[in-house]
């Protein structure tokens, strides 16, 4: 009877502890709930109006295409209104033969609603599964929340553009071959991580910091 009774704490403290620690997880990727309507920034001083709820930030983005890969975005800095709102937005423009490198956003899940053009892409989950898919303008894909992913226009002659919506207000964006390869971690490190030598290494570092 008592080893049944310590097996039973046991498995409660378990309990216990794993939702501490998925209340936790929550609490730090995902945007707080508020309890008013709408919250208005500490140093606002106009009328709230509709002009408070209106986004103007992407007037003009079509006007010219761009050289290289576009992100606009319509974020918590942006656009102030979407505080405690948890959703945020982006225009991408892929000029031909672009690519979106793979990438995490640990803050929200990320919708893609491709617009015009076409695009290849991928997603990676936590057991190393690769999923890809060619989008065709209409398409909608989903990116979970944390998860590597990126997105290519393989195209060598027509551009593609696709609108990202975002379960956050902060929707940050970590790049995986900058966070891995510019942020200091020793060349022999890497080398050993990638199974390769310190020379190939080198290389890559350059790549992304010239």
């Amino acid at each position: 009877m008592a080893a049944a009774a310590r097996r039973l704490v046991q498995s409660l403290i378990i309990l216990v502890l794993a939702l501490a620690m998925a209340t936790s997880k929550r609490a730090l990727a995902s945007d707080p709930d508020i309890i008013s309507d709408f919250i208005v920034p500490l140093n606002f001083n106009g009328t709230i109006d509709g002009s408070f709820f209106t986004f103007t930030g992407f007037r003009g983005i079509f006007d010219q295409a761009p050289k290289t890969l576009k992100g606009s975005k319509a974020s918590l800095v942006e656009f102030p209104a979407l505080n405690g709102q948890s959703v945020s937005y982006a225009v991408l423009q892929f000029p031909p033969n672009t690519l979106f490198p793979p990438h995490t956003r640990p803050d929200a899940t990320g919708l893609l609603f491709l617009v015009d053009g076409s695009l290849e892409v991928g997603l990676i989950d936590t057991k190393n599964n690769l999923y890809t898919q060619k989008l065709q303008t209409g398409d909608l894909f989903i990116f979970p929340k944390g998860l590597v992913h990126y997105q290519y226009n393989s195209d060598p002659q027509l551009p593609a553009t696709a609108i990202a919506a975002f379960g956050s207000a902060s929707a940050r964006a970590v790049t995986v071959p900058p966070a891995v390869f510019t942020t200091g971690i020793d060349d022999a490190i890497l080398a050993k991580s990638f199974n390769t030598d310190v020379g190939t290494i080198e290389k890559i570092r350059a790549g992304l910091t010239h």
